[in-house]
């Protein structure tokens, strides 16, 4: 009997957000793998199924007993928030499976079920924020040095993109993101756009809209569940909602009716 192994993105948690494709790999799994709170996320649909769960900071045994699971002939599920391919557990599995001189043809069938991310749920709650260029960050110091993550900030605000930035804080990491704003505010004005999200689409969620003068005032708001969108120097707020123009309105007139569209 061939295993599988399923990398699967569940999105911000709702089953509404789920993708199709993703409820169907939970279905057609016997195993399910994932760090807790995630498995949480999908527990109405994990009747019948083994279930491993793990802590967060057990990523390289939990990829590893995904693969062994697989090559058992399990059809296993590692479950993940937002999607796998973005800060997820994709990389470190593909990562593994290079190491054992894995051949993707002949070898284990791997499959990556994309979900929606944090940059797409938080976005659809507080209006349209990305519609131009933007640059996406972490600032999780665990795996990546805090002098490249400060190169990668300073290169995005110089850049006039709006940022996203994942792992904004948490108990033990503080400064980061008061570096983060320092940087941003050598490249913008304090009354930049700033939206905290928190739990996007959970029963916990949150929303906190203001701007670069004064987002310390909202550290409460912070953890490793929040998402926090800047805005570049074209962003504005307009009732509760950050809006990021495409560039329409200075290419065609949006406040005049287009005479070729008139009926006779």
């Amino acid at each position: 009997m061939s295993g599988k192994l399923f990398i699967v993105g569940v999105g911000p948690g709702h089953h509404d957000h789920m993708t199709f494709r993703a409820k169907q790999a939970i279905e057609e799994s016997d195993t399910i793998v994932g760090y807790d709170t995630y498995v949480n996320l999908v527990q109405d649909l994990l009747a019948d199924k083994d279930v491993y769960r793990y802590a967060m900071t057990q990523e390289v045994e939990r990829a590893q007993q995904c693969i062994d699971l697989a090559k058992e002939g399990k059809i296993v599920s590692l479950v993940s928030s937002g999607d796998p391919g973005i800060y997820g557990m994709a990389g470190l599995i593909y990562e593994t499976l290079a190491e054992s001189d894995w051949d993707p043809k002949t070898g284990l069938q791997v499959e990556i079920v994309p979900g929606v991310s944090a940059l797409n749920s938080c976005s659809s709650i507080i209006g349209s924020p990305l519609m131009t260029d933007f640059a996406v960050l972490s600032m999780s110091d665990l795996l990546v040095p805090w002098e490249i993550i400060v190169k990668r900030v300073e290169a995005a605000a110089q850049g006039d993109f709006v940022i996203v930035i994942y792992n904004p804080a948490s108990k033990k990491r503080i400064h980061q993101l008061q570096d983060t704003r320092k940087i941003l505010l050598k490249y913008r004005k304090l009354s930049t756009p700033v939206a905290i999200i928190k739990g996007a689409y959970r029963e916990s969620q949150t929303v906190v809209l203001t701007d670069l003068e004064n987002l310390e005032k909202h550290s409460d708001k912070l953890g490793m569940i929040s998402t926090v969108i800047v805005g570049n120097s074209s962003t504005y707020n307009y009732k509760d909602l950050m809006i990021n123009p495409r560039g329409y309105k200075s290419k065609y007139n949006l406040g005049q009716t287009n005479p070729e569209l008139k009926t006779p």
